[in-house]
């Protein structure tokens, strides 16, 4: 299930799960542009009341629409690494360790995707997969980005590097600023979970350890806010300012 404005939107858009049906609570002007797009889709739209939508999403905040779709799928390696190939640009991946807010996965996503980001690897343990509150999070950045779901983040890690990918650990104790860093050849990021940080047996693993410099009493940051920081950077040394 999907809810929210963009939430549904981009997932019309990119059409790349189908949508069974499409639920508001009136089709005037806000909602035409979508209930238009559903229907040359043909998708179904039926009209109903606030209190049943109201029903199928607890927290309210759906925005008076939602839309039944399936699941999204989950991307591999290779077919993530063969979207940088298709692109002629090289790796930029993000890798995820233990996040488990589902609200911070759906904000790397969306930052992920804003950014160029080729793909994102979750754990398929002891992390949050692709919700719908990821979804309404990512707004709708989840039906434009590869989601790769993995066994052993170790295991990746290796195999990435074996494919010339320089894998970075971004974690507060590094000695190196990210800022020291060149982030225009194939790389992946690797951020840690909310208050556990990226595990020490992967940190092994990773070529390079890199760190945000912080001048407060917190020395670290939210997942989804290192992810910006550390990807935006990426992307404008790789040239985003140039591009539309």
């Amino acid at each position: 299930m999907l809810y929210g404005l963009h939430a549904v939107r981009e997932a019309l858009k990119a059409g790349s799960r189908p949508l069974q049906r499409l639920l508001v609570i009136r089709t005037d002007k806000q909602f035409a542009d979508l209930v238009q797009l559903a229907r040359s889709l043909h998708v179904p739209v039926h009209v109903q009341p606030s209190a049943s939508l109201d029903r199928l999403v607890p927290d309210g905040r759906h925005q008076g629409i939602v839309a039944f779709a399936a699941a999204k799928a989950y991307q591999t390696e290779e077919s993530i690494l063969a979207r940088a190939v298709e692109r002629n640009e090289p790796p930029l991946l993000v890798i995820l360790d233990g996040v488990e807010d589902p609200h911070n996965l759906g904000a790397v996503i969306r930052t992920a995707e804003g950014a160029g980001v080729h793909g994102v690897f979750i754990p398929e343990r002891r992390a949050a997969g692709l919700t719908s509150v990821v979804a309404k999070v990512s707004a709708g950045a989840i039906d434009h980005m590869p989601v790769a779901r993995v066994t052993n983040t170790s295991r990746l890690i290796e195999s990435l590097k074996a494919a010339g990918v320089w894998v970075y650990g971004v974690e507060p104790s590094a000695s190196k600023l990210y800022t020291d860093v060149d982030l225009r050849g194939p790389v992946g990021l690797v951020f840690g979970g909310e208050g556990t940080g990226i595990r020490p047996g992967l940190l092994q693993h990773c070529d390079e350890r890199i760190r945000i410099p912080m001048r407060g009493q917190v020395q670290s940051l939210n997942v989804s806010a290192s992810a910006a920081v550390l990807l935006f950077e990426a992307a404008r040394q790789r040239g985003l300012s140039t591009k539309s």
